[in-house]
């Protein structure tokens, strides 16, 4: 069907639906304007009426008005769940899911698109003369022979198939059960051993660090000893030093006496005396000299 997106078929039982449901309206638009026309003949043969008598009357027409109309809501409600259950189960025979989008039943879009469809398929008169001889069709049962038989097989050997997985599967889990049993057992014997290793090399542990604090402790012993004997040696040597300072001293002191007295001894000698002459003399010739020089240097 160009208009609603929908195959031929499809298109002739909607308008089957929309000639019943159109035949279902005008019934009750009857209906509401038959309750109108008996409040008319039955309560309006007064030529005037109280407030009070007009209320009355109007809320008897609202009463009788109501009712029907909740009745033809209902009953529509009715329908349309009937006509769902028949596209469900036709669907279910084949295995299928069908969904439905409730939000669209209020697209203004598609509901004027609807109406208008209706409009033109019945205020044609062409369509008019086909409506009516169009003899209304039930839904074809899909039970019967042909492709719904070998759909059916299908399923049947589909279901056999996934017995047969589900059989295979169960075995796969009670095997993988009894591995990671398995495994349990072994992780907990493997936790033991480690546990005794761990005591063993705690116990070796603890006897090499026995051995290794006797071997510090001989070392300390053996460096304090070689400290106290350090110790010893130093005060020995310092001993050595301040003995050695005060012989130095003694030389020092002997050998400026010695100095004094070999000084004293060589002014004594005649060469000693000869060379103080020598000296004295020429010390005064210098000054002589010097004079002479003076005096030329003030004639010039």
């Amino acid at each position: 069907m160009a208009e609603l997106g929908l195959n031929d078929h499809h298109q002739n039982e909607i308008i089957n639906y929309m000639r019943f449901a159109r035949s279902k309206r005008g019934l009750r638009l009857k209906t509401v304007d038959s309750c109108f026309q008996d409040i008319k003949e039955s309560r309006l043969v007064d030529e005037t009426f109280t407030v009070d008598e007009v209320t009355e009357v109007l809320n008897e027409l609202q009463a009788v008005v109501h009712s029907e109309v909740e009745s033809e809501l209902i009953n529509t409600s009715c329908t349309n769940v009937l006509l769902l259950r028949q596209l469900f189960s036709q669907a279910e025979k084949w295995y299928l899911k069908l969904q439905t989008d409730i939000s669209e039943l209020e697209n203004r879009e598609l509901l004027e698109q609807v109406a208008e469809f209706e409009k033109a398929e019945f205020t044609t008169s062409n369509k008019k003369s086909n409506s009516e001889n169009m003899k209304p069709s039930r839904l074809v049962p899909l039970n019967e022979g042909g492709t719904s038989e070998l759909l059916n097989k299908e399923i049947i050997r589909l279901q056999e198939e996934n017995e047969k997985l589900r059989s295979r599967v169960k075995t796969i889990e009670l095997q993988a059960t009894n591995a990671l049993d398995e495994k349990s057992k072994l992780e907990r014997a493997l936790r033991d051993l480690q546990i005794v290793q761990g005591d063993q090399k705690a116990i070796i542990r603890s006897k090499d660090i026995s051995d290794l604090e006797n071997t510090v402790a001989a070392l300390k012993n053996e460096f304090q000893k070689t400290l106290n004997d350090s110790t010893e040696n130093q005060k020995t040597l310092e001993e050595n030093l301040v003995s050695t300072k005060r012989d130095l001293l003694k030389v020092q002191e002997q050998l400026s006496v010695a100095e004094k007295e070999l000084e004293k001894k060589f002014q004594q000698t005649a060469a000693y005396r000869s060379l103080k002459e020598i000296l004295t003399k020429k010390n005064e010739q210098i000054k002589d000299l010097r004079k002479r020089l003076a005096k030329y240097e003030t004639e010039d």
